[in-house]
């Protein structure tokens, strides 16, 4: 019996102290994303909050390219020991895989378990501030008058602000077209410009730009409105049915150790709890939010069913 006893502390030993030590180097954050938007400043304000509660710098690693596809395949594909985690936004995990024409390199849905969620993304539709349109009423109209002349931008195929951009236009009997980029950051640029016409994106991405007089707030995209803009209309005010919001989480790969989960966990809650995080957060239009695995899974499930609906009711493929 002692003999049996010792056998089984061996086998369970080293994965037990592997998961007790975690981390034992400094852990990395994959953001899918260009440097400067959203998720990237939500990965880096999370990265440094956690840092101390996981006594490691947590470092956090741009791999942007395919609405974070790329990002996602290197954690579905690296060790499962919790060292690397992807920070996943509701795009890339719930409406990639249900968007037809896609050639996806992983089902993230299928390939990547949650772990923990930490925003609630906000929503807002905006022009540039020298844009001629003052409201929503008038991008539809222009939209009217030339289809197709009206363009909104997007994060790539698949991504929350292309089927935004395509479920407006199907509720609103118009013709839009969608400009891809690499993210939304890349994506100011022609906005402000005027290039590319509006975008229905995070708050997060916008704030600093609207504040500025950059860009101009049309309407609040998600139920309820922003604290940020306690008086902008409703986007689903205006066009009946129309209602966007968002999340950011942490995603991992299959086979990683309870205990790590439930350290990582942990590292979010307590994060999330720190007004200066906090602060840091809402200042930038977002929302803090702690899930943990379970949570966030049913909130996948949920909007898996939402935008599933969106893409079959509005015809919408892969750009």
């Amino acid at each position: 019996m002692r003999a049996l006893l010792l056998l089984l502390c061996l086998l369970a030993g080293p994965g037990a102290a592997r998961a007790q030590d975690f981390p034992t180097r400094p852990p990395r954050l994959l953001a899918g994303f260009a440097a400067g938007g959203t998720l990237d400043i939500v990965a880096r304000l999370m990265a440094e909050g956690m840092s101390p509660l996981l006594g490691q710098r947590v470092v956090v690693e741009n791999r942007p390219g395919a609405n974070g596809l790329i990002a996602a395949e290197a954690i579905a594909r690296g060790p499962a020991d919790g060292h690397a985690l992807l920070v996943c936004p509701m795009g890339t995990m719930t409406i990639s895989p249900q968007l037809p024409g896609a050639v996806l390199p992983l089902d993230p849905s299928k390939e990547l378990v949650p772990v923990a969620n930490m925003i609630a993304a906000q929503h807002a539709m905006v022009v540039a501030g020298k844009s001629p349109w003052r409201s929503v009423e008038e991008v539809v109209a222009a939209a009217r008058a030339r289809p197709g002349s009206v363009s909104y931008a997007t994060a790539g195929a698949g991504s929350g602000q292309q089927l935004s951009g395509a479920w407006l236009a199907r509720l609103t009997g118009t013709e839009m077209t969608p400009i891809p980029y690499r993210g939304m950051a890349p994506a100011m640029p022609d906005i402000i410009a005027g290039r590319t016409g509006f975008a229905i994106t995070n708050i997060g991405d916008v704030a600093g730009q609207v504040a500025s007089g950059e860009l101009r707030l049309l309407a609040v995209a998600s139920a309820g409105g922003s604290p940020l803009y306690p008086d902008a209309p409703l986007l689903g005010d205006i066009v009946p049915g129309m209602e966007v919001s968002g999340w950011i989480g942490l995603c991992g790969p299959h086979g990683l150790p309870a205990a790590v989960v439930a350290r990582w966990t942990e590292a979010v809650r307590r994060a999330l709890e720190d007004p200066i995080i906090r602060s840091r957060l809402s200042e930038g239009g977002m929302t803090p939010r702690f899930e943990d695995a379970a949570g966030l899974a049913r909130s996948m499930e949920a909007d898996r069913a939402k935008w599933g609906r969106v893409i079959r009711e509005a015809h919408i493929r892969a750009e």
